[in-house]
């Protein structure tokens, strides 16, 4: 199991610092939140890619719905190229609570055309990453490569790991996860809307169900990479492990541990850089 940070608030200089701190410590990943208005992810994500050698780097999450994919195509690019191939997408609806800036900027808050346009966009990505030409129509966008400014691909083949948000107790959101390289699993309640108020924590049985089910029906033969967040303590790896250990065994290959709660506190970034220091909960 890999042990990955995701950095709860801050900006691009802080980020940048904490990312080479956690490499230090042995984390194996460092995130960042990509929002509608705010510090820039990709901007922090360039940022770290120069103060890190061996860390993968990444975004959890960039909701495609509401980007250009040539615009998200190129950033992904360049920060792969920057850091030498070693970028992380991470990829969902996005949550357009109030306040959060969806409805406040005028961004699509209707789940099923953000739906649609998420796999339009998705599609776009993956055909540019590949640097061959190609023409793309669909409902939402078109897209008609190449054109002269041609960028080099990414450096990571087959593409840049792609990790999609899945209801593991909704088919078709499943699906959706086949196509790509790793399953953000969430439980969604019976309305279908993925909002904090109306979805619960899922047990390890329910993931494991999920991962059996997708493992049964993927065709792409790297393995499916299963993401989990918690937050565990640093002081205390027996009770740490604990915590873990139950997702490990129903198929979890990536533990996040975060610290969204430090958001509000006026220590929180010493908090959070405590915990980034006493490393990884390794099993």
């Amino acid at each position: 199991m890999k042990h990955g940070f995701v950095f709860p608030w801050g900006d691009a200089r802080t980020a940048s610092n904490f990312a080479r701190e956690a490499e230090n410590a042995g984390w194996d990943g460092f995130f960042v939140w990509e929002g509608v208005w705010g510090e820039d992810a990709w901007v922090m994500l360039a940022a770290c890619a120069m103060t890190t050698e061996k860390i993968r780097i990444g975004t959890l999450l960039t909701p495609p719905t509401r980007r250009r994919p040539h615009k998200l195509a190129s950033e992904t690019s360049s920060v792969d190229r920057l850091s030498n191939g070693r970028l992380i997408l991470s990829v969902g609806l996005g949550a357009p609570h109030e306040g959060s800036g969806w409805e406040e900027f005028g961004e699509i808050t209707d789940r099923k055309t953000r739906a649609e346009r998420m796999d339009e966009s998705l599609e776009i990505l993956t055909r540019l990453w590949q640097g061959e030409p190609f023409e793309y129509v669909g409902k939402h966008f078109r897209a008609r490569a190449p054109i002269f400014s041609q960028p080099p691909p990414p450096i990571q083949k087959p593409r840049i790991p792609i990790w999609v948000v899945g209801a593991i107790n909704r088919e078709k959101s499943l699906r959706r996860v086949l196509k790509y390289d790793g399953l953000l699993p969430t439980l969604v309640a019976d309305r279908g809307k993925a909002t904090p108020e109306q979805a619960r924590n899922f047990t390890p049985e329910e993931l494991r169900a999920a991962v059996d089910w997708l493992n049964a029906r993927r065709e792409i033969e790297t393995p499916l990479d299963v993401i989990v967040e918690n937050q565990t303590p640093g002081d205390d790896l027996e009770r740490a492990r604990g915590i873990i250990e139950p997702y490990a065994q129903a198929g979890a290959t990536w533990h996040i541990e975060s610290m969204w709660d430090t958001m509000e506190m006026a220590d929180g970034q010493a908090r959070v850089l405590k915990r980034i220091k006493q490393g990884p909960p390794k099993l």
